[in-house]
């Protein structure tokens, strides 16, 4: 008997952290959330551009994910959007991420947030901050497929 799995669209995504990082790993998470958030978060009222995760005492959190007042929401809506949120993972997940963490120049960034079998997901990555120089080559080489993309359909208008 297997178990269907259903994931929705991305409800917020980070586009800014490929352009400044080489992700090299990624891990699903689970969110720790009120009931008036996760109604907010299905509204696709979130922004995880300047979120970041960091370990403490074994246990991962996010922080500076904001999430907006739920606008039907009760007396039980969260005062502060932008609260550090914990995340779910298993034990060695976390400590396998800290290693990896401490080193020189990586960092744990989110990289989206959707909805799998009805649980709020957060795809978080580890990756290695790009320089400067890194980020022009990027550019450099999306510009040229870009190009070299508009060349071939041209191409192709002209022999039909």
């Amino acid at each position: 008997m297997s178990k269907k799995v259903t994931e929705s669209k991305p409800l917020a995504q980070n586009k800014k952290a490929s352009h400044d990082y080489f992700i090299e790993e990624t891990l699903e998470a689970g969110m720790v959330l009120t009931g008036t958030e996760i109604k907010s978060l299905r509204t696709g009222r979130a922004n995880i551009n300047d979120a970041f995760a960091t370990i403490r005492n074994g246990e991962i959190f996010i922080h500076n994910l904001h999430i907006s007042p739920f606008e039907q929401g009760n007396i039980h809506n969260p005062t502060d959007p932008t609260r550090a949120r914990k995340l779910l993972l298993h034990k060695s997940q976390i400590l396998k991420l800290l290693g990896q963490a401490k080193q020189e120049g990586y960092s744990i960034v989110p990289l989206k947030i959707y909805v799998r079998n009805g649980y709020a997901k957060l795809l978080i990555g580890l990756g290695k901050g790009k320089k400067q120089f890194d980020k022009r080559d990027a550019a450099a080489k999306r510009d040229s497929q870009r190009d070299i993309q508009r060349i071939l359909r041209e191409k192709q208008k002209v022999i039909r």
